[in-house]
């Protein structure tokens, strides 16, 4: 829902893009409440709350929160229910096949809402040297934080990855400042530590990038660039595949933006290798 508001933006008037600022702002709350209520918030009229509904596809303002509320419900499912979710009609194919096929369609549908200005803003905020960056995931996208952060840290100097205990951050965070990038992952079943990192982040003026799935984590709020993937898969859990996808063009164009320095600092990195024997070549 929130991608449709966004994506509709250009083609609904001042009054209803004002009321689709204020849904925006507080997603999904704002359009929880009566629409008296978000109305007044957005200084707009009654008619204008369910005109802008039925230009978003709905007959009127009680199915666009119908689509909201079926919205939260599916952020918090459950590993089991999404699982039954899955399972209830599920075709014969075999589950590698359907696996395979819920994932391309993922992929497909992210990169088809991924804006390439963003891609490449962030991009270039990842190559500067002069940006430290800091690096977290979630219970489950912690495994994407430690991939972003083992590539990063052979490309350029000044990454760091933070300890999985919320009880370390406040540490972390005496050195963030308008120089410092926090890059975060959190999808559905938000964590609600990840939101207060994200928040005291922001406040020391830290520009914030993150990856999220397609209903938005709520760090959404204060992160100036946001990639939103396709997670649902069929299996208790999400699929992070396309915020995979994601990360590796980020690398490979980071990577090629500092070719010469990340060339020296690999061979480097190599040489110490050998020495170690390490690796074996």
């Amino acid at each position: 829902m929130k991608q449709i508001i966004q994506d509709r933006l250009e083609g609904l008037t001042r009054s209803e893009r004002q009321l689709a600022n204020v849904l925006l702002q507080d997603y999904p709350i704002a359009g929880l409440q009566s629409i008296t209520k978000l109305a007044f918030a957005a200084e707009v009229s009654t008619p204008t709350v369910i005109r802008m509904a039925r230009k978003l596809g709905f007959e009127g303002f009680p199915d666009l929160q119908d689509a909201l509320r079926d919205e939260v419900a599916e952020r918090i499912r459950n590993p089991i229910s999404k699982r039954e979710a899955w399972s209830d009609g599920a075709p014969a194919e075999h589950i590698l096949t359907r696996f395979a096929e819920a994932v391309a369609e993922n992929i497909r549908h992210t990169l088809d809402r991924l804006p390439t200005q963003q891609f490449d803003a962030v991009a270039t905020l990842l190559a500067d040297p002069t940006r430290h960056v800091y690096v977290s995931g979630g219970r489950i996208t912690r495994s994407n934080a430690d991939y972003l952060f083992n590539h990063l840290q052979i490309i350029r100097p000044g990454v760091t990855q933070l300890g999985s205990s919320p009880n370390v951050w406040p540490q972390y965070l005496l050195d963030m400042d308008e120089s410092s990038i926090l890059v975060l992952f959190d999808i559905r079943r938000y964590e609600g530590d990840m939101a207060r990192l994200a928040t005291l982040a922001a406040e020391r003026g830290c520009q914030i990038v993150l990856f999220t799935d397609q209903w938005g984590s709520p760090i959404c709020k204060v992160a100036q660039n946001v990639f939103h993937a396709l997670v649902e898969a069929p299996s208790s859990w999400d699929s992070t595949i396309s915020i995979m996808l994601i990360l590796e063009a980020l690398i490979a164009e980071v990577q090629a933006a500092r070719l010469e320095e990340s060339r020296s600092r690999i061979e480097q990195l190599e040489a110490m290798f050998s020495h170690t024997r390490l690796f074996r070549s």
